[in-house]
């Protein structure tokens, strides 16, 4: 560990904090493309982290603000520095209170695309869901919880644990030794009958060779100990020990006899035994119907030796089968107390998953309280928006009308696209046309004109009929009524040679020309005004490039 220096009143904090102070912003490298000028962080140069807007329009992560504000006296902004010194205001002083959450910029860069660095992982999403996967990657080395000092893989955690942790140690219950998880699954104790046979083995270095071998060989039999030699592959090794439980039994019985009459020589002297040599598999199996116990070793009430009586064939059982049984418990013990240690782990990962869960729920219910007031917001100016379309397209008409009027009663009626609309009154989609409402002085008569290009009443079909409609004005309660003003209609020969004229008087007793009640008074005209044959004939110009000109007079004197 370095040397820990104190430091001077000349030293002055740097432009960063250290890289465990705070997390900075977002590494640039885990983007799938090169992020936007817009998305750094104005002192880490990183993806910004919960960006605030100072008053200078630059951008920090809020970690980088609270930094530089606690470790300068003035921070003054180092982006308006380098822009222009020569323009610093009091808007370049920084201050946390004085910045304020960019929640657009936030919501872009939560969905700028990304992807895992860590070696071996192959994850890409959005910038939202990052945080979780850093959690949660299988490849990100973590430190062990066991305070080891080591950095693992967290999916290699487990395999650390069982395996390689030096502070993951279990005390056997029996010997009182530590043991590391791999040695504690090798180990195998048994009491203080395992002491006694160090204590022979040391007495008798004849046999200390055939009690030198593990008591469990991946390719011996488990009964090794006590003189069994078969060895073969798993498979055999089964159906050896499921036919070889008789001979087994006796090698072990022979094996206890043999360590009691180490232990108590005068008690086995005294009851006449004598210890037999080491028999094998198939001297075991052949002699185990010819087994007899003699007959000083039998237990009865008057027999008794100094050590411990002599241990019938039931008692050799609950032996064999005490030491099995606590082999069994020794490894189960083993296996829980590394579930335990991995248990341990994934709840301290779900701990604080919940509390990574916890937070996002909170932030997700701030954004969701901010997306429905933008919505408001955009719904009221959607409406402002309708409201001003709806006037501006009132004021175009009222521009139209205003530029198209005419106040002295003579008004000239410009008529285009003439074929499609001629087509259209023969079809009957569009049976007439009005023209745009015009006046025989600045506050006189309204009036308009209406036309059939396929005809109507007698002209029907066969001529083109053209109407006067007075119109409701809003100075007709200042006019005389009923309309008499003579009205003269004329069609136009575009090479001026030959104008259609045609001219009437109103019929003072005609509804037509009465005050009008409603908008407009039923027209009143010339039906058989021009022949079709005569307009689309080409020896006149009355239509010329799909345009004709209507003309109306209305004498005022």
């Amino acid at each position: 560990m370095a040397e820990k220096t104190s430091r001077g009143p000349e030293d002055v904090p740097g432009s960063s904090p250290d890289e465990n102070e705070f997390p900075f912003g977002y590494p640039t490298s885990i983007c799938e493309d090169l992020p936007d000028q817009k998305y750094l962080c104005s002192n880490c140069n990183n993806i910004l982290k919960k960006a605030l807007q100072t008053l200078c329009g630059h951008r920090y992560c809020s970690a980088c603000l609270a930094w530089i504000v606690r470790n300068n006296k003035n921070p003054i902004c180092q982006k308006c520095k380098e822009e222009d010194p020569s323009t610093l205001s009091e808007g370049s002083l920084l201050a946390e209170e004085r910045a304020f959450g960019d929640a657009a910029i936030n919501k872009e860069i939560s969905e700028l695309k990304v992807h895992c660095v860590t070696l071996g992982c192959s994850w890409s999403g959005t910038m939202k869901n990052f945080e979780e996967h850093q959690s949660l990657c299988e490849y990100a080395l973590i430190p062990c919880h066991t305070g080891c000092g080591h950095m693992v893989m967290r999916r290699k955690l487990a395999d650390h644990l069982e395996n390689g942790c030096v502070n993951n140690v279990t005390v056997c219950q029996k010997c009182k030794r530590s043991l590391s998880s791999s040695e504690y699954q090798k180990h195998s104790c048994e009491g203080s009958l395992y002491k006694e046979e160090k204590r022979v083995q040391t007495e008798t270095p004849s046999k200390e060779k055939n009690h030198s071998a593990p008591l469990i060989n991946k390719d011996g039999c488990r009964f090794s100990e006590v003189g069994c030699s078969f060895r073969g592959s798993k498979e055999k090794m089964k159906e050896h020990e499921k036919n070889a439980v008789g001979a087994h039994m006796l090698l072990l019985l022979q094996h206890i006899k043999e360590l009691k009459a180490s232990l108590c020589p005068a008690a086995t002297a005294a009851n006449g035994f004598v210890p037999q040599p080491e028999l094998g598999v198939n001297g075991a199996e052949k002699s185990i119907s010819d087994l007899q116990i003699p007959a000083g070793l039998e237990v009865n009430g008057d027999l008794e030796v100094d050590c411990f009586p002599v241990p019938s064939a039931s008692e050799d059982d609950s032996i064999l089968q005490q030491i099995v049984r606590e082999k069994v418990i020794s490894e189960l013990e083993n296996k829980l107390h590394v579930f335990e240690n991995i248990v341990a782990v994934l709840n301290k990962e779900v701990e604080t998953s919940n509390l990574e869960i916890t937070a996002f729920r909170r932030q997700s219910e701030l954004d969701q309280n901010i997306i429905r007031g933008l919505e408001l917001k955009i719904a009221e100016l959607h409406r402002c928006l309708t409201q001003k379309d709806a006037g501006l397209s009132s004021l175009h008409k009222s521009l139209l009308f205003s530029e198209q009027a005419s106040y002295d009663g003579v008004f000239l009626w410009k008529i285009t696209d003439v074929g499609r609309k001629l087509q259209d009154s023969v079809t009957g989609r569009t049976v007439s046309l009005y023209s745009p409402a015009f006046y025989t002085a600045k506050y006189g008569y309204k009036v308009c004109l209406r036309i059939y290009l396929n005809g109507d009443g007698t002209g029907k079909g066969t001529h083109v009929s053209l109407f006067f409609v007075v119109m409701k004005g809003d100075y007709d309660a200042l006019l005389p009524w009923p309309f008499r003003h003579k009205v003269t209609f004329m069609l136009l020969d575009q090479n001026n040679r030959e104008h259609i004229i045609d001219a009437f008087r109103p019929d003072l007793t005609s509804a037509s020309f009465q005050r009008p009640v409603n908008d407009m008074n039923v027209a009143s005209g010339c039906p058989m005004f021009l022949p079709l044959s005569k307009l689309q004939s080409p020896k006149y110009a009355y239509v010329k490039e799909d345009t004709l000109f209507l003309k109306c007079i209305i004498e005022t004197n």
